[in-house]
């Protein structure tokens, strides 16, 4: 029984133990020994870096904190060394990842904006081939007015010499035959 109650008590300690931990970090700037007990007159169990993720178990006494370190060492800290912010040895990586996808977007905009300029100008440059062939087409439409009105013009122009020809013809006729001597008249007296 006695051997329940102390399985009870030491699981009741370790739940409430570890219900109170919560992640906490060593300061940025500066490098720290883990020390066995609360104060610098105990035993040195191992440094910790600037910026490291830690433990910390909610113990304090007087200045000093129970932690348990990355490398699953527990020992003690000077309070004022800790703190509940992400250091920069984390923020770190994620400013770079999130740089780096700053970087390769405006990438990607700036070579969106070149294509777009690409299109832009190798549209104008079809448009500019457009309006040639616009004005050589107009030129060519003007001239083959011209030509035909010139033919329509020499048409004309052929029909009234024609015509005129034809009535100079007609009239020499005329005049030739009017000119012409007109047979005699035979005389009725005569019997045959």
């Amino acid at each position: 029984m006695l051997r329940g109650i102390l399985l009870i008590g030491t699981l009741l300690f370790a739940s409430a133990t570890i219900a109170e931990e919560q992640t906490g970090y060593i300061s940025d700037d500066i490098y720290i020994y883990i020390h066995g007990g609360p104060g610098n007159q105990y035993r040195i169990l191992g440094s910790i870096e600037a910026g490291q993720k830690i433990t910390l178990t909610g113990e304090t006494d007087g200045d000093y904190s129970k932690i348990i370190d990355h490398k699953e060492r527990e020992g003690w800290v000077k309070t004022d060394f800790l703190t509940q912010h992400t250091t920069f040895r984390y923020q770190l990586p994620d400013l770079q990842s999130q740089l780096q996808q700053a970087q390769q977007q405006m990438q990607s905009a700036i070579s969106a904006k070149a294509q777009e300029s690409s299109q832009i100008d190798e549209l104008k440059s079809q448009l500019a081939e457009a309006k040639q062939a616009l004005s050589q087409a107009t030129k060519d439409r003007d001239e083959a007015q011209q030509q035909l009105t010139a033919l329509h013009d020499d048409a004309q122009y052929k029909m009234w010499r024609e015509g005129g020809l034809i009535a100079a013809i007609g009239a020499l006729i005329a005049v030739v035959l009017v000119y012409l001597p007109r047979p005699r008249a035979k005389k009725r007296d005569r019997w045959f």
